[in-house]
């Protein structure tokens, strides 16, 4: 099977020498444990706790179970035996040497509550997503900023997408094994993994005692992809309490499934909302849940916007978390109801992004990023809430970046 490059191979590798425990959490299927094994070298001992046998001993008798494996060690799915944690931490003090201890895990909340507990400053975490188109054509992914000439450099080297590549992309998603062996049939694949996800993740996360609605949750989840999150809408729509919707979405927040976008807040702006833009990180669970089963139907079809502005916020977000930064992402909306899809936020400079689907659009997608001036213009007693308006732009499907004005540019997708 072929391996894809994975852009957090250097951010691991730099982990590990730093720390004696790396752990790399993320959503089922990323391809955590396939990096890991990808990046180990031949005396690193690897052991899969999705192994019955392995995982009981690491349950009932955790000390026999770092004899029998010894470091430098590769651990599986540790979230299964978090009894290993302790003594794991023990023998990192012992050595007291870096990169000892790998381990992988899903079901991330309950994961690093644990190593938090157990390992605190002993581990370096990394969460890894899915491929990002990035990884998927080859080029080296970098946080991602809407600098001109950096932009410019990356044109270089970046494989120009048509429409159809796009949506291909999207409809496919970032799980690795889709693209590794793409002979694959999309259906077929996601069919057990959301069982997989509901029979095995959701039980131990937290009791759900219809699975039924649980889907027709997910189904509802996808159908809001790149909007503002309405808990109450979203649990009339369900049929279930507004508290239980705020547990399942912290379930698919900690499971990566999903990613709650917060609204920026700053006191020199008024009238701003406080709810959240909900979107899918695997655009292709989405589009299975929704029942979209060709790229083309996709783009054609009512939701074509949304599934393209999650793909671009995907894209955006796994381009830091691969570094190892938390994005600094938010987005805009106020009263008016004028919206900003995304705002990058850096060391006290505002980046803001449009996302269109379209492939010539004019400077009237700009409009909305005036709503941003009252952040420059805070009299000489607010300073602390001054910010700049850095380059921006709008991500869509133009062949070329091309200047927009002086401070904003068309930035086609493949760019990111």
């Amino acid at each position: 099977m072929a391996y894809i490059v994975r852009a957090a191979e250097t951010t691991a590798a730099a982990i590990s020498a730093t720390f004696p425990v790396l752990v790399v959490t993320g959503a089922r299927q990323v391809g955590k444990s396939t990096m890991l094994q990808h990046l180990a070298d031949a005396d690193r001992t690897v052991v899969s706790l999705d192994d019955p046998n392995a995982r009981a001993l690491a349950r009932t008798d955790p000390a026999l179970f770092l004899q029998r494996y010894r470091p430098p060690l590769l651990i599986d799915e540790i979230q299964y035996a978090p009894q290993l944690l302790p003594l794991i931490k023990l023998a990192a003090d012992r050595a007291s040497q870096p990169g000892q201890f790998w381990l992988t895990g899903s079901q991330s909340f309950h994961l690093m509550r644990d190593v938090s507990e157990s390992l605190a400053g002993r581990a370096g975490i990394l969460t890894l997503t899915g491929l990002s188109s990035a990884e998927i054509s080859g080029v080296a992914s970098v946080p991602f900023e809407p600098d001109p000439a950096r932009l410019i450099e990356r044109a270089k080297m970046a494989p120009r997408l048509t429409l159809t590549d796009v949506f291909e992309r999207i409809i496919t998603g970032p799980l690795p094994r889709l693209w590794t062996q793409p002979s694959i049939d999309r259906e077929t694949y996601f069919r057990p993994h959301v069982s997989t996800y509901l029979q095995r993740d959701i039980r131990d996360l937290s009791q759900v005692a219809d699975e039924t609605v649980f889907l027709a949750f997910l189904r509802a989840v996808a159908g809001r992809t790149a909007r503002p999150l309405v808990m109450e809408d979203l649990a009339r729509d369900v049929g279930v309490s507004a508290p239980t919707i705020k547990r399942w979405l912290s379930i698919l927040v900690s499971s990566g499934l999903i990613a709650l976008v917060p609204p920026y807040q700053n006191n020199a702006l008024t009238r701003l909302t406080k709810l959240p833009l909900l979107h899918m990180l695997d655009t292709g669970l989405a589009a299975y849940l929704l029942g979209w089963t060709t790229p083309e139907t996709l783009e054609r079809g009512a939701m074509s916007g949304q599934f393209f502005e999650s793909h671009v916020f995907a894209q955006i977000h796994a381009s830091y978390t691969a570094a190892g930064h938390e994005p600094p992402l938010f987005f805009y909306r106020d009263k008016e109801k004028r919206e900003i899809d995304l705002l990058i936020e850096k060391d006290g400079v505002i980046h803001p992004i449009e996302v269109k689907k379209s492939a010539a659009p004019g400077k009237s997608a700009l409009a909305n990023f005036r709503a941003l001036r009252p952040l420059t213009q805070a009299s000489p007693g607010e300073t602390a809430l001054r910010a700049r308006i850095g380059h921006g732009g709008v991500v869509c499907l133009a062949a070329d970046l091309l200047p927009l004005d002086a401070t904003n540019s068309l930035i086609p997708v493949w760019l990111i």
